[in-house]
Order: structure tokens, then sequence, then C-alpha cells
């Protein structure tokens, strides 16, 4: 059942956003006067299509949902007829084609942009940026942060929530940003300022300078309750329910959740011995925490059981907040979001290329169905989140100078400007080939971390 609602949100994503991508060219190309003879939503078996006449496009659902097709009148692809030359792609001025093509991942970049602020209007719930006690030798340690201090702005940027904080801290780190300014205020609501140095090396990857960072959420001390037990979880299949008091853990008495906590991250995939209580009846459990990989390679894991503790409310409202803002304010807030991720994926590119970060920070489907699964089952908000950092990463990659890429066919338009003519057809065809052979390469090896990660 888990394995049918990741498939269904991974079609469902890249259906949806490829789709989009297609869209683009056909809205433009449209717009510009080239006949489109079929837009299909899919690839592969025509399931259904419409066409009011034969002259008109053919709309087109296909059987295999992981994207779509634009196929235009062009004399590269096949004969002509005499009437439709003045619409065909080919014989379309420069600007125009250039136009076409770049649509594509313009409108993915545009429905980034909408994506992001949907989720700011329709708001999330999340903690405020509270930051526990750092671990010395992390660079929260370094930079003196305290426990029980609030970060409100990073760089000169507002954090309201935990999520942004942290985002923001990323994002300047991924940046290549070597001293990144912090605004934080303490319980007495001082505010000072606190200054995080990073050094080579540190940005190699997202996972590596996160925890680098060592910063961890403000956690107030709770009783071992369970609160929510989530679906298809070790929890419950252990049979653990809402209210059940932890008493101990392997003979070791539990009077602190986050001493819990501690115990199942050293047990991935082994068991414990667990005395509940439940309405006020003492009985034995013995759970298997899930082993989690906690790192892009896949060689470190810790155990998780999918419950949360049951947070006293009074304490839920002093750390928590609804992030929502009106639509007006929201519309400059998605774009600098929208731009923050691009950047970050073109610098990531880069530093991959001239070595500087891993290929293991590349993402393949099985990791991204993994993520369009746990996101939808989050909710809304983060499933939304999730679609706009996919629809980025299209955009971003689709205008890399890559031939078979938008970029590439872009590239070739950029010396057709400079040398005024196309580039030969046999050199044109030469560098497609190569492009393919590239980006099949990166696609196996994208799969090939995937299954690393998953399987082993």
């Amino acid at each position: 059942m888990a394995f049918l609602h990741t498939l269904f949100y991974f079609f469902l994503a890249i259906g949806l956003l490829v789709s989009i991508h297609e869209f683009g060219h056909f809205w433009v190309a449209r717009k510009v006067g080239v006949k489109v003879l079929i837009f299909s939503v899919g690839f592969g078996k025509i399931l259904w299509s419409y066409q009011k006449s034969p002259a008109d496009t053919r709309y087109a659902f296909s059987a295999i949902p992981l994207g779509g097709y634009v196929k235009m009148v062009d004399e590269r692809e096949g004969e002509v007829s005499p009437k439709d030359l003045p619409f065909a792609f080919n014989r379309q001025a420069l600007w125009a084609r250039s136009a076409i093509v770049a649509a594509g991942p313009v409108f993915n970049l545009v429905l980034a942009v909408l994506l992001f602020w949907s989720v700011l209007v329709i708001g999330e719930a999340d903690f405020r940026p509270i930051i526990g006690v750092a671990e010395q030798g992390t660079l929260a340690a370094q930079a003196g942060f305290a426990d029980g201090e609030e970060i409100i702005a990073v760089n000169g940027k507002t954090s309201p929530t935990w999520t942004e904080a942290m985002s923001l801290l990323m994002a300047a780190g991924m940046d290549g940003d070597q001293s990144i300014q912090v605004t934080v205020k303490n319980p007495a609501d001082e505010q000072r300022e606190r200054v995080i140095t990073l050094a080579e090396g540190d940005a190699e990857s997202p996972d590596k300078l996160y925890q680098h960072f060592g910063f961890k959420p403000w956690s107030p001390k709770l009783k071992p309750i369970i609160g929510t037990v989530l679906p298809d979880s070790a929890a419950l299949a252990a049979g653990l329910k809402t209210g059940d008091v932890l008493v101990s853990a392997d003979t070791v008495v539990l009077d602190d959740w986050l001493q819990w906590v501690g115990i199942v991250k050293k047990h991935p995939g082994s068991p414990i011995s667990l005395m509940i209580e439940r309405d006020g009846v003492a009985m034995p459990i013995t759970i298997i925490p899930n082993a989690v990989v906690t790192d892009p390679q896949g060689e470190q894991k810790e155990g998780k059981i999918g419950a949360s503790v049951l947070f006293p409310d009074e304490l839920r409202k002093k750390i928590s907040v609804d992030y929502v803002l009106p639509p007006w304010e929201a519309i400059p807030v998605a774009f600098e979001t929208t731009y923050y991720n691009a950047s970050g994926t073109l610098k990531m590119i880069g530093k991959i290329i001239i070595g500087k970060a891993s290929v293991k920070n590349l993402s393949g489907p099985l990791s991204i169905a993994e993520y369009a699964g746990k996101s939808a089952e989050v909710g809304l908000v983060p499933f939304l989140k999730f679609l706009g950092l996919i629809s980025v990463s299209l955009g971003v990659l689709n205008l890399l100078p890559i031939p078979v890429l938008d970029g590439g066919h872009l590239l070739f338009f950029a010396l057709e400007a400079i040398f005024g003519r196309p580039m030969p057809e046999r050199v044109q065809m030469a560098f497609q080939q190569l492009g393919m052979l590239l980006l099949f390469g990166v696609m196996v090896l994208a799969l090939v971390l995937d299954m690393q990660r998953k399987f082993f």
C-alpha cells in the first residue's frame, strides 16, 4: 500500500511538472505562429485524443504518465506540405525559435513561484527557531549560540520559523558565504549578533553542511508519553497507542522523552524490550526501530519508530507559530525563495563539476519518488513545497548548455546569432548524440546512487 501511495504521487509530481514544461513550449509556439500537430500529456501509446478538425492541434493523453511532448511542424522531422511551410518551426525567426525553446524552463520557474506563493498564503504550522544546546566542535558552538536563543534573522532576512531559519542558513552556506550574520534574541528578549565562519570544504554537500552547523531545536524536558503514532510505523507494528507511558527500555528507567529518542537511534533494526503503562496497567512490549539512512553515502543509520511525544498544549503554544503571509506580501518572498533555490542548484552543479562537491549529492528517481510520497503523507503544504523544489530543479537543469536539453538548443541559437547562420546539421547531430550519452550517464549514476542508499 505504501509503495502504491509513493508511486502515485511520484507519477503525479513528474507528470504535472513535465506537462507544464511542455505546455510552455506549446503555448509560445502557438503565440508566435508555429503550427502544433500534437500536444500530449504523457508519452507512448495515445489512449485518448481530441482534434476539432484535421487542421487543428491534436490534444492527447498517452500511456506513460511521466511527462508529455509537443510535436510541431518542422522540415527536419519530415515532409511538410507547401501550405504549412510558413508555420514550420525551422522557418521562424531566431528570436521566435529561442522563445519557444526557453518557454519550457521558464514555465517551470514561474510554476515554482506560484507554488511557493501558495504555501505562504495557505500558511503552515511550524516551530519557532529556538535552538538547543550546540554540541562541541560544531559551527553553532564555535559561534557562541546558547541554549534557548531564538534566530530572528539570517544575513538580515527574517526567519519566523525553524524551517525558514535552517533554509536561510543552508542557502547562505551553499552559496559560498564565508561569514554568515545571524541575529538572535535570548529568553529575556535581548538581541545580539552571532557570526558563523565557514571553512573550505564545509559546504561540500548539504547534508555535511547541516551536520557541521550543529543546530538542534530547543527541547524542553518532556515525559515519555506517546502522542501521535504514524501509519506503517514500527510503533504501530509494536502495538503502541496514544497515551502510553514509557516506563523502561531494556531495564533502563525512562524519565525523559529525549532519553528514549537516544536509545531508539542506537537500535536501528534491533529489538528493544519496553515496559509501558496503559490505563494504569503495566505491560511489556518489544519494538524494532526501522533503520533509516542518515547520510548521502548510505553508510550511517539510526533507528526511528514513527511516533511523537505527547506535547502539553500550553508548551506547544509557546514554541509553535503559524506562518502565513497576505497575498501581496507573499509575492516578493515567493520570487526570493525561487531565486535562492535556483542559485543553490546551479552552485551545487558547479561544485560537482569542479570536484568541490561529491556526485553522491545527485538524486535519482527512487529518491524523488520517496520524497514525493513522504511529503504528500505529511500534508498539502509540504507536497506543494516539494513540487516547487522539483520545478525549480527541472527549470534550471533544462537551461544548462547541454545538447538534447533546452539549454543546448539555446546555445546553438546563440552561435547562429554570432555567425549569422545555423550550425551544420551533422555538427548539431554529433553534439546531440554526445549530449544524450552524457545525460544517460548521469541518469544511470543517479539511479545507482539511489539503489546504494536504498538497498546497501
